[in-house]
Parts: structure tokens; sequence; C-alpha cells
């Protein structure tokens, strides 16, 4: 008789990449503050996290980088009257108030850390993350927080990148990531593991599932 085949087994799921091939040229400034990424933020994903339902007077953007743009858009697009931004990056910080001088005291840029923001508890009725969240290396740690800051009922407005995306070998190649990035199904899983729920209709995902915008509620 033939011998037995081992028993099947089904593979984990992919939960990103566990090792960082290398990156030659880190070009990762030159795209995230050009005038192109910019343009498609206002433009495309404002509008897109508009429709999915983003709303909120009191706002926090977490990743402000050099033009503002989550700050301009929760502003513009997404109804905040006060939102206070941070980044990590003080000549971020200090560039980005600048491109908003024209949104006067409606926004503050300050200097903070998304897995630690100076903001109380429940205190927030957005969060706006422009693609800092794949960015962030502990971006579990930056989910709580975002959990954390909102009053119940608040929302999290989001547009990424996934795993698919930024774990593709020609983009590491040429853009400095964190391992451990998240695919869509892992980013709603923990959401929900806070407390933030996105509703049917509130997600949307596109390129494949590399480019995704949700609108999460607490």
């Amino acid at each position: 008789m033939p011998p037995t085949p081992p028993p099947t087994t089904t593979a984990p799921p992919r939960r990103g990449s566990s090792t960082v091939p290398p990156t030659y040229v880190n070009a990762n400034r030159l795209w995230v503050d050009s005038r192109v990424r910019y343009e498609i933020g206002h433009r495309v994903e404002g509008r897109i996290l508009r429709r999915l339902g983003a709303r909120g007077s009191r706002a926090v953007e977490i990743g402000t980088g050099r033009r503002g743009l989550g700050a301009r858009v929760a502003v513009e697009r997404l109804g905040a009257t006060e939102v206070t931004a941070f980044d990590l990056h003080p000549a971020s910080v200090g560039r980005a108030r600048m491109r908003c001088a024209d949104l006067d005291d409606r926004v503050t840029f300050r200097v903070g850390d998304a897995t630690a923001l100076p903001v109380e508890d429940a205190s927030v009725d957005l969060v706006v993350d422009f693609h800092a969240l794949h960015h962030v290396v502990d971006w579990r740690a930056a989910v709580a927080e975002a959990a954390r800051v909102l009053r119940p009922g608040g929302q999290l407005a989001l547009t990424e990148m996934t795993a698919r995306f930024v774990d593709a070998p020609w983009l590491r190649a040429v853009s400095r990531h964190p391992a451990d990035r998240f695919s869509t199904e892992e980013l709603v899983a923990e959401l929900g593991a806070r407390g933030l729920q996105v509703p049917a209709g509130r997600l949307r995902r596109a390129a494949g599932d590399r480019w995704i915008q949700a609108v999460a509620t607490k």
C-alpha cells in the first residue's frame, strides 16, 4: 500500500512583512510632501471620507506632514471648527503651520506622538489619519490612542495603504517603512478590539485592496 500522505494544514493568515527588504533610496519625503500627493488627498480622499460620513467639530490630526493635509480636509470638508494637528518632526510642524496660515486659529500645530497624544480622554469628535498610520512602528498603539481621545459617537476617519502596497518589493526598495504592516482585515479587527466599529458602507477598498478609506465610530 502507498504511504499515507501527511494531513493537510491551512496556512495562517498573512500579517504583513516579518522581515524588511533593503531600502536603497528612501524617497518617502519626496512623495509624502509632494504637490501631487496633496492634491490627491484634498480633492479625492477628502471627498471620499465626507461621502462615507466623516464629520466632527473638534478634531485631531495625526501626522501633519509639511502641508497639513488632514487638518485642512478636516476644516474644509469634514466640518471641523477646531483642529489640533500633531507630528513627530518639528520641521514638519513648522512648515505645516505656514502652509495652513489661512485657516487662522481653527488649527493648532504641535509636536506630538500618535502613540501618546497629549489629549484628554473622550474629548474630541474626530481623529483624522491621512496615510500616517502605516508609518507608525506601533500602529496598534496609535489606534488605541485614537480610540482613547474620541468621545462616544466620535469618529476615526482614515485613508491608508495596506501591506499589499507597502510590502511590495519595488516600494520597499525606494521607501522605508516599518515591518508588520496591516491588511484591511487586520486593521478593521484592531479597530474593533479598541471599540471602534466600521459600519456597513463606511469602508472603501480600491487598487486591489491596497488603498482604503474608512470611517470608524466609537
